[in-house]
């Protein structure tokens, strides 16, 4: 099974994409400078309030992104030789509108809870859910290949039978030195093709 990380390896950051659409530059923080998702995410909370931006206007600004260049191709490559679920920590308001574009991967996240088109709070699917869900896909006895860029990535990765990062931080390639780096989806696929193998002589007893 692969598992994937959704913005930064398939999909633009979203929270960036509104900072500058917005200009509030404070919303360019994402989970690469910041490893504690709530104080994260209270801190959107509360430059949403404070300027007064509503779920439609970032849903617009959201319906105008594209899938990153290449990203399209690598699912569709993957889900010729694995299972495919997307595990991100975005809302489903964000990501639903890009699963068409991706050919709808299945997609596990997170939800907003919106009162009057303001973003008034979230609900996590569950605490620390993508390290749940592969243990999840471990109990029915799937091998997993996970990838991510981020600091909220590398507990998913850590759980996974092979864990990959893709075009992380320079500071999150230094503390997680443990997982292989690829820095395009020509260098993803040969590490998922890499890690398919290295499964494979595993599962076939062979060392």
């Amino acid at each position: 099974m692969a598992c994937l990380d959704l913005e930064g390896v398939l999909i633009p950051e979203v929270w960036i994409a509104v900072a500058e659409a917005t200009g509030i530059e404070q919303l360019r923080r994402t989970t690469r400078d910041e490893p504690d998702y709530d104080a994260l995410m209270r801190s959107r909370l509360e430059l949403l309030h404070r300027h007064g931006l509503t779920l439609t206007e970032i849903q617009r600004v959201i319906g105008a992104l594209e899938p990153m260049p290449g990203a399209s191709a690598m699912v569709g490559w993957l889900r010729e030789r694995y299972q495919v679920v997307i595990l991100s920590d975005t809302f489903y308001e964000f990501g639903m509108p890009f699963m068409a574009k991706l050919g709808y991967p299945t997609l596990l996240c997170h939800r907003l809870v919106v009162r009057d088109d303001r973003i008034v709070d979230y609900a996590l699917r569950m605490p620390d859910q993508k390290r749940e869900s592969v243990r999840r896909f471990h109990q029915l006895r799937y091998q997993v290949i996970a990838t991510g860029d981020s600091y909220n990535d590398t507990a998913m990765l850590g759980e996974a039978d092979a864990g990959i990062l893709f075009r992380p931080p320079a500071k999150v390639i230094a503390e997680f030195p443990q997982f292989p780096v690829a820095l395009d989806y020509d260098g993803l696929r040969e590490q998922f093709e890499r890690a398919s193998e290295r499964l494979d002589g595993v599962k076939d007893g062979v060392s």
